[in-house]
């Protein structure tokens, strides 16, 4: 019996397919790898860089309504200080377990009073633009001094808030990140001031 011998167009094809096949299984493998790299790397976003939060209630109106989700960036303060204005998030300083989101309007080392709803630092009028007038209450609030490494927080909807005025400052250690980002819902994506 003879051995048949294909003829060269018919043994390059046959070469042919059997390479797309390995590449095909190279290029999977690639792609799966590339799937794993960056889902490790959006966990080690998530864990250390930034957090996903889901605000409750309407005390953070008009900036932030209830269900909203935002991301925390929760490394900024260890770069730069807390500053006048913003949206911070932090354990409850009376029950650490859960988490607040409120606007801080006193800086360690300043008197901060409200007369009428209207917030006072160091005896000046703190402008608050973020605001809408009717969101400001009728509250007076004696004046209190922010003691070091501590910071006074405000709700924006003031006539729905648990805050400052009810228990008193947040001590720095509870604070553990700035709102950075809402992401959902879809027609709310975007930067908070």
């Amino acid at each position: 019996m003879q051995k048949r011998i294909a003829p060269n167009g018919c043994l390059q094809d046959m070469l042919n397919r059997r390479s797309q096949g390995w590449r095909r299984f190279f290029e999977a493998r690639y792609w799966l790898r590339d799937l794993l790299l960056a889902a490790l790397v959006a966990l080690v976003v998530t864990f250390f860089f930034y957090q996903p939060i889901e605000v409750e209630g309407t005390s953070m109106l008009p900036e932030l309504g209830n269900h909203e989700r935002v991301f925390v960036n929760k490394i900024i303060y260890r770069v730069e200080p807390i500053h006048r204005g913003d949206i911070i998030v932090f354990h409850y300083p009376l029950d650490p377990a859960k988490s607040f989101i409120k606007r801080v309007v006193g800086l360690p080392g300043d008197w901060v009073s409200i007369k009428d709803g209207h917030v006072y630092v160091n005896g000046k009028l703190l402008n608050e633009t973020y605001i809408p007038p009717s969101y400001l209450g009728h509250e007076n609030c004696l004046q209190v001094h922010v003691g070091p490494q501590h910071y006074y927080v405000l709700g924006d909807h003031r006539d729905f808030s648990n805050d400052s005025r009810s228990w008193g400052t947040v001590d720095q250690k509870y604070i553990y990140g700035k709102a950075a980002l809402v992401y959902w819902p879809p027609s709310d994506i975007g930067l908070l001031n």
